[in-house]
């Protein structure tokens, strides 16, 4: 078994017990925090006690902290993430998943690539203008960047692109009516792929202010990186080596960048975690239907498993981008070895 393969397995072998450290802080939270999911979803305390009880059993809640705890870890090591528990009762929580995650996915990737051509752009400029005013600025930019509170940064694209201006949609997916027919739940794609293209103009549209918000706010850290990065690379030996050697300064940036990227791919793996985790704020702002507003709605009604299950199942997405990031390094770094 070669060295990257044998990594990855360790790796892969490590998220089973992040994962059930996180589940556990998830459980052990909930379960601290006040309110009750069965009067949270019935809206009112007056209700007979034997009534709530037996509302309370049909739950699994009357069963000891320990038994609804394994019981449930045992159910998810099947592939089993129970049901909702409160309104709407009973409906099997891989099939919010199922609708909600392509939402969710579309608008990371979009917001993720956003960031990026953002970021090498800023980066970049502001490494070659080493202390200039320029690079002054695009260092503000990195911090104004990435302190920017995101549903502030949403309002403030709704009010002027959306409400004055009147340019773009500023709320959820797609016009109504345009749905594509779900092929892999992802608009922009399945549009494509059916050859929809008022559903196409419309899923785009929706998602370039969210997907924009999530780029600038992500972005900053990475014209920070870069920079720093790209200034290392463009003092050492091999670099002022091209200079003598008459390369033309072009090629020499790009070769520099191509240097000052690795590090920047590794910070794109726990990027990627904290772009899901600003899903939550930018779906909210923007009345996505994805993952984020989910979690949302179930904190409102105490649905415990219902966000236990949107947890673990973040986590595991994490924890699999990272071991996709690990392979991507060494791919793109022959001289890593593991």
């Amino acid at each position: 078994m070669g060295g990257l393969a044998r990594y990855l397995i360790i790796r892969a072998l490590v998220i089973i017990p992040s994962i059930l450290i996180l589940y556990t802080l998830v459980f052990i939270i909930l379960r601290i925090l006040p309110g009750d999911p069965i009067l949270a979803v019935l809206g009112t305390k007056n209700i007979p006690p034997d009534q709530l009880e037996n509302l309370r059993r049909m739950a699994g809640l009357d069963k000891p902290l320990y038994v609804q705890y394994f019981e449930y870890l045992f159910n998810v090591l099947r592939g089993d993430f129970g049901v909702t528990i409160t309104f709407p009762s009973g409906v099997p929580i891989s099939t919010y998943i199922a609708q909600r995650f392509p939402a969710t996915l579309e608008l990371a990737i979009s917001g993720f690539i956003v960031s990026i051509v953002i970021g090498l752009g800023t980066g970049t400029l502001a490494a070659i203008r080493k202390g200039t005013k320029t690079d002054a600025a695009l260092k503000f930019y990195s911090i104004a960047a990435y302190v920017t509170f995101i549903p502030l940064l949403g309002m403030v694209l709704q009010y002027v692109f959306g409400v004055y201006l009147k340019w773009l949609p500023i709320a959820q997916r797609i016009d109504p009516g345009l749905a594509p027919r779900t092929i892999t739940g992802l608009y922009v794609l399945d549009s494509v792929l059916t050859g929809n293209w008022a559903a196409l103009k419309s899923s785009i549209l929706h998602l370039i202010l969210p997907s924009l918000t999530l780029g600038i706010v992500l972005s900053g850290a990475y014209t920070r990186l870069l920079r720093n990065n790209m200034v290392e690379v463009l003092s050492s030996d091999f670099i002022r080596n091209y200079y003598s050697r008459g390369i033309r300064e072009r090629k020499i940036y790009w070769y520099a960048l191509k240097n000052a990227f690795l590090p920047v791919v590794t910070y794109m793996g726990l990027q990627f975690a904290i772009l899901l985790g600003g899903m939550v704020l930018t779906e909210s702002t923007f009345s996505w239907p994805g993952m984020g507003t989910f979690i949302v709605e179930r904190l409102e009604y105490r649905d415990y498993t219902s966000i236990q299950a949107a947890i673990i199942f973040f986590a595991f997405i994490v924890g699999l981008i990272s071991l996709i990031v690990d392979a991507l390094y060494a791919l793109l770094d022959p001289r890593i070895r593991y």
